[in-house]
């Protein structure tokens, strides 16, 4: 309902508040009583007895009233409803049966007589407002007046609460309601006359939220009453799953005026929906239509999560069309507890007992089919026949004579209780048995009460009910308790509800094995936008979407997640990696470049073949030293050049294997000296050659001398002990250590020799570069000298070899990982030794083994001219 209409009711009830005043405060008999709003259904509906003080009850014993007339083109009329309900009859009569056992009661109120007023709210404000200003005020909607009640059990909703709690807190009219639960009553300041006897929504909804996380329900659907009972409970489910990990798929309301409507909308919503949890805030009235409309268009595969108005509702445990959908429901519902004397009570009801009772006369005509006679009168004009007077309610089981579990009914009784010790408070009253003998047992006179002061006194009740139990209200709340039920097949094929569980303040209890779900299946329903994350993954949000729908990512490599449904990937500890699945972390690969494996072998078996050639090379130079091809080039600086040879293809083993402080230290230092060695012998026998072409010409002779074979090895240790020099200071300063690298491949702890320092290690590559180019430059000068056998050509090429393939070995070195950059200073190694052994000492062997005819001296000297 609009601002604006419900402004035109308020308007009218204080308009009819007025003239009711003027009623009762006595207006003259000759003037006219006129009501405006002639609600003759409100004024007819309900039971009352008179006392000396009045506790007035709204009970919504209808629940539609049709459509309201909205033209204002004729008087304003609030027509009678329809639909009437058996429970609410329980619940009037836990009332009356309350005030009659209060009365019966001499500790409790002696003296003082209890009376009640009981009128129907229709489940609507407009009629909750017109019974409520006629009870409070004493009107009856004939003219006639009655004593007018100080205090209202009820309503029955949180919307018809609010808006009564916001009329009657300016009067202090106190209030209790025994099934308004929303939690915007909780406020004190806007409802500070408001009490209630059931828990808050605030409760509900975190019982729902628990349940939802105990079995794993992160996607969860709402269906809910578009007034404050629903939304609100909603918006209290949704601060309860903050941080949770639960979400709501989608909120769908049902208004009772567009019921058609709104229930296609809810189903379509609940069709289309992963989410197989749907939590339902919705009168049974209303969710029976919902329920149907769901098994029609086949959808039975839902988890429905009830609350407290209708997780116990007989009316749609007895509908058999609706056992496929609603089998295996689990449900809030308020705690049930006995009231001694009231099923007692209940059957022997009579309308002869109570002849102003119009709600028992109309239980009696739907119970027996026939219409009660009351002083030989029959009681109503519906048609029926008229009953013999022997009826009983005894035999009869339906919702009134029901007291196998009550709920909201235990919650009237403890309201009317609550009034009355309010009242006893705040007359002084004094027990019988009083030990002062002085003392008269009583109460102060009724006629002294008011609003203002019950209200103070309702606030500190506190008192022990006939269960041993403790009851007061803590800003007018009462303790969370909860049943928590579970609807299953009973042994006859109908559908029961079983307590599976209890909710006590914030500790949820749940019997698991004796929960059935929905199809009769012994597994939990899955409801879950996305499946949890497995180990090895982590969540991604997804863009636009709630938090319970993800993406799940592999973790990268170096990273892992051991639990399902992990935020993040954790790194793993230095020394380890993680496993192809990314669920744990193992110790990494160690790796280096072993004797044991492929290219260890290929290089190892190259290196000792090239020693062996070179050993080979010797062997053929010292049998044939006396030919004039060894002695023409130098045979003390071949020796040497061979042995250096041999010490370069040797030196490249001790890069193969695990790296130790030794070996590196020793790698770097044997392949400087041996390369240096090889080429200072090299390069001296390109000076040799150069200076005996010179000093072949006139003059010259003397040039031999100046550079004869003890220069020679001058020269050769000369060169070479320069680079021993570069070697000890590097090794002394700052050596070459193992070092375990965990930064190349992830997977792997690559064991290597770091040089330690970089200029060290450039100064020795450095410096062999330097005599290479020397000799390079030296050779390729003296390649066309008129030499029948000119060594000199052979160096170049040999040179150019050791120049290509070190030049190459830099940029191959720096981008080939691990034990892989080992290998090609191995390779380096053994190409440039293999280059200079082939180039130099080849054509040597050739002659020397294949063409001996050209080892003379006759030949070497043939063509000198």
């Amino acid at each position: 309902m609009t601002t604006a209409v419900l402004s035109v009711y308020l308007f009218l009830l204080v308009l009819l508040l007025w003239i009711v005043c003027e009623v009762v405060v006595g207006t003259s008999q000759e003037e006219k009583c006129v009501y405006l709003d002639r609600a003759q259904h409100l004024d007819t509906v309900g039971l009352s007895q008179d006392g000396d003080v009045i506790i007035g009850a709204l009970i919504n014993f209808y629940m539609l009233p049709p459509a309201l007339d909205l033209s204002f083109t004729k008087e304003p009329y609030l027509q009678s409803c329809y639909e009437f309900q058996e429970s609410p009859v329980q619940w009037a009569q836990a009332v009356v049966f309350a005030v009659e056992e209060i009365n019966r009661n001499p500790t409790l109120l002696p003296g003082v007589r209890l009376g009640y007023r009981i009128m129907d709210s229709c489940s609507r404000y407009p009629h909750s407002l017109r019974s409520v200003m006629s009870i409070i005020s004493g009107g009856n909607g004939t003219c006639e007046t009655t004593r007018s009640s100080k205090i209202i059990i009820g309503d029955s909703t949180s919307t018809q609460c609010m808006i009564l709690s916001r009329v009657l807190s300016p009067l202090h009219v106190p209030m209790i309601s025994y099934l308004a639960t929303c939690v915007c009553l909780s406020n004190k300041h806007k409802y500070p006359n408001f009490f209630r006897t059931i828990p808050s929504d605030m409760y509900q909804a975190r019982t729902m939220a628990q349940m939802a996380k105990r079995f794993g329900w992160t996607w969860v659907g709402a269906v809910v009453e578009e007034n404050d009972y629903g939304l609100q409970a909603v918006q209290a489910f949704m601060e309860e799953i903050k941080g949770t990990g639960i979400c709501l798929a989608f909120v769908s309301t049902i208004f009772r005026e567009r019921l058609a409507k709104d229930v296609d909308h809810a189903v379509t919503m609940v069709q289309s929906s992963s989410a197989r949890v749907i939590m339902v805030f919705v009168w049974d009235m209303d969710l029976e239509v919902f329920l149907t409309e769901l098994v029609r268009r086949n959808v039975t595969d839902r988890q429905f999560l009830a609350s407290e108005i209708w997780s116990t509702s007989s009316h749609l445990l007895s509908n058999v069309a609706l056992y496929t959908i609603t089998q295996g429901t689990l449900g809030v519902a308020v705690r049930s507890a006995p009231i001694p004397g009231l099923k007692k009570h209940l059957q022997e009801l009579h309308p002869s007992r109570y002849p102003q009772d119009t709600i028992l006369r109309v239980l009696w005509e739907r119970t027996f089919g026939c219409s009660p006679v009351l002083n030989n009168m029959v009681a109503s004009q519906s048609g029926l026949p008229p009953c013999s007077g022997k009826e009983s309610l005894e035999g009869v089981q339906n919702g009134v004579t029901d007291v196998s579990n009550l709920r909201t009914t235990y919650n009237v009784y403890l309201a009317v209780y609550a009034a009355a010790y309010a009242l006893h408070s705040l007359l002084s009253c004094t027990a019988p048995n009083n030990s002062d003998p002085t003392v008269t047992p009583g109460c102060s006179s009724p006629d002294i009460i008011t609003t203002q002061q019950l209200l103070e006194h309702l606030k500190m009740v506190n008192f022990t009910t006939q269960l041993g139990e403790m009851f007061y209200f803590q800003d007018g709340e009462t303790p969370a308790v909860y049943d928590i039920v579970n609807w299953q097949r009973g042994p006859g094929g109908t559908l029961q509800y079983v307590l599976i569980g209890r909710l006590e303040g914030s500790n949820l209890i749940i019997n698991e094995s004796a929960i059935s779900w929905p199809g009769n299946s012994n597994k939990v329903p899955v409801s879950v936008c996305t499946a949890e994350c497995p180990h090895g993954t982590r969540k991604a949000i997804r863009k636009g979407l709630p938090l319970c729908c993800f993406d799940c990512l592999p973790c990268a490599e170096g990273e892992f997640s051991n639990v399902t449904g992990s935020l993040q990937c954790y790194r793993c500890p230095p020394e380890f990696w993680s496993n192809s699945l990314r669920t744990a972390c193992v110790p990494r690969e160690v790796e280096y470049l072993a004797f044991n494996e492929t290219m260890g072998i290929t290089l190892t078996t190259v290196a000792v073949c090239g020693a062996m050639m070179t050993a080979a090379v010797g062997v053929v130079f010292v049998y044939y030293r006396q030919t004039p091809i060894v002695k023409a080039n130098n045979s003390e600086l071949s020796f040497l050049l061979l042995l250096s040879l041999k010490l370069c293809f040797l030196c490249s083993l001790v890069f193969v294997g695990q790296p130790s402080l030794w070996s590196c230290r020793l790698q770097q230092a044997a392949f400087g000296i041996s390369f240096v060695l090889c080429i200072s012998c090299i390069l001296v026998k390109t000076i040799v050659v150069l200076v005996a072409f010179r000093s072949a010409r006139p003059g010259s002779a003397s040039l031999m001398k100046w550079f004869g074979p003890g220069q020679q090895r001058g020269s050769v240790l000369f060169f070479t002990c320069i680079q021993v020099i570069i070697c000890a200071v590097w090794l002394s300063i700052s050596p070459p250590l193992p070092h375990r690298n965990l930064s190349i491949q992830g997977s792997k702890i690559i064991l290597e020799c770091m040089v330690g320092s970089v200029t060290g290690f450039s100064l020795v590559l450095g410096y062999i570069g330097l005599l290479a180019a020397i000799c390079f430059v030296l050779a390729f000068f003296a390649r066309k000298l008129p030499d029948n056998f000119n060594e000199a050509k052979f160096i170049t090429f040999s040179m150019l070899i050791f120049c290509a393939v070190w030049i190459t070995f830099v940029p191959a070195y720096i981008s080939s990982p691990g034990k892989y950059s080992v290998a090609v200073e191995i390779f380096a190694i053994l190409a440039s030794s293999f280059g200079v052994l082939i180039c130099i000492f080849a054509p040597k062997c050739y002659i020397i083994l294949l063409r001996p005819e050209k080892n003379t001296k006759k030949f070497l000297m043939g063509k000198t001219q």
